[in-house]
Order: C-alpha cells, then structure tokens, then sequence
C-alpha cells in the first residue's frame, strides 16, 4: 500500500512538473533552439571555416556535441530550481512536506521533471544541429547515458540552489556566476590540449569538462580526457548532491521557518 501511494505521489509531482514547462514551451524550449541555432551560425558556419578542423574534424562538428550538453545542462537546473523556488514562494511546498510521502520521492518527481526538460530540448537541439553538421553517433550507448546522469546532476544541483534560495534573485545567482563560466571554460568551444600546461591542469578541475568531453566521445569517438574517470566523476557528484539535498528536505532547510 505504501508503495502505491508513493508512486501515485511521484506520478502527481512528475506531471506536475512536465505539464508546467510543457504549457509554457513558448518560454522553455523554444528559446534554447533559438540560441543554440546562433551558436550554429556564428560560431559555425562565420567563424568555423577560419578556425579549420580540430581533432580531425571540422570545427562545427567539433563544437556540436559541446553546445547539445550546454542545452541540457542548462534547461535541467533551470527547470529544477524555478519549480522549486516557485513552490516554496507561492506557499504550497508546505502541503507536501507535512503530507506522507517520503523525502526520497519528492526528490525523485522533481529531478525527474527536470531531467525530462533537459533530454527534451537535447532532442531539439539535436535536430537544430543535424542541419548544420554531419554527426554520426559512434557510442550510442556512452552518449544517452552521460546526458542523462548529466541531466540527473544538474537538476540535483538546481535542486539545492532552490532549498537556498530565499528571494528570486537567488537562483539567477549560481547559474550566472558559475554555472555559466564553467560551461564556457568546459571545454564546448575548443580542446583543451590547445591550452598552456598552466590553465591545462586548472582546467582538469572544472567537472563540466568531463561530461563534455564523454559526451563528444559518445558522438564523435574522441575526448581529451579518460571516459572512465569521466563516469567516476560524474556519478560521485551525483551521490553527493543526491545526500545533501535528501538532507536538507529531512532538516525543512528553506522550507521550514
């Protein structure tokens, strides 16, 4: 009986949460189209033909895998940590804190939300970039799991950012401020092997290149880093975040005053 009551709790919340950034797609998906389509143009198709080919490929393959994981990681906090915040502004995150569904799966209908949004408009960027390049997935199976446990940390982490979060300019902070950096010096635009050994080893310490780079191993076949050491990281990360926010749902940090 309890095992029915919590799924029925985490089909509410996942319909929830996929219904809300499905009405108001005009605002979801597609401005991440929009964007990724000038990333396209510009740095493509305007700038790639001067850059030449790296890695052995054209510089617009090159970036494509890049700037489909920018989307995902993107769109998967966003979704998390506006939903969130959005819950606890308008005064209705209470009602499932006190309500007899387990911490494990509240956590579970939100991250699953915001892993739904960030393979949704994965897929739509995908498509955007097929119209620009010639992909051709080498690993499928390495590609659709390092999106999805990247999509899984993402969302853990919009997550946490939403329990902290105390006025709406709280959560444009993180992704602004770091979040963005991080994917910019992620290794998305160029390979790190063009780096000066200096800003080559403080690279090795940005996450978001590891996730980069497997996931171009998944398309492309090539990566600057270990693949394995690339799954070791991602998935302690998730195991990290995954405790803290399961503790801080159990403490009511943010939600409860």
């Amino acid at each position: 009986m309890s095992a029915k009551i919590n799924l029925i709790a985490y089909n509410t919340i996942l319909n929830k949460e996929v219904g809300r950034f499905v009405r108001i797609w005009i605002q979801t998906l597609l401005p991440p189209a929009i964007s990724m389509t000038l990333y396209f143009v510009i740095f493509g198709n305007l700038i790639g033909p001067r850059i030449g080919t790296m890695s052995g490929y054209t510089y617009m393959d090159y970036i494509a895998p890049g700037i489909i994981m920018m989307a995902v990681i993107n769109n998967s906090y966003a979704n998390v940590v506006a939903s969130f915040f959005s819950a606890k502004f308008q005064r209705h995150i209470e009602e499932m804190m006190v309500a007899p569904v387990p911490n494990f799966v509240i956590l579970a209908g939100y991250i699953t939300g915001g892993v739904a949004r960030g393979l949704m408009v994965g897929v739509i960027v995908t498509i955007v970039a097929l119209f620009f390049t010639d992909i051709d997935v080498k690993h499928p199976v390495i590609t659709f799991a390092v999106v999805l446990l990247t999509s899984v940390l993402f969302s853990l982490g919009g997550l946490i950012n939403g329990i902290y979060a105390r006025k709406f300019d709280d959560i444009s902070i993180i992704p602004a401020f770091i979040l963005t950096p991080l994917i910019y010096l992620g290794g998305v635009f160029y390979s790190i092997k063009l780096l000066p050994d200096f800003w080559l080893m403080i690279s090795t310490f940005n996450p978001i290149l590891y996730m980069v780079n497997a996931f171009r191993y998944g398309i492309l076949g090539i990566s600057d880093i270990d693949i394995t050491l690339a799954f070791v990281i991602i998935i302690l990360f998730i195991i990290t975040l995954t405790t803290l926010a399961l503790y801080l749902l159990q403490k009511g940090t943010g939600v409860k005053t």
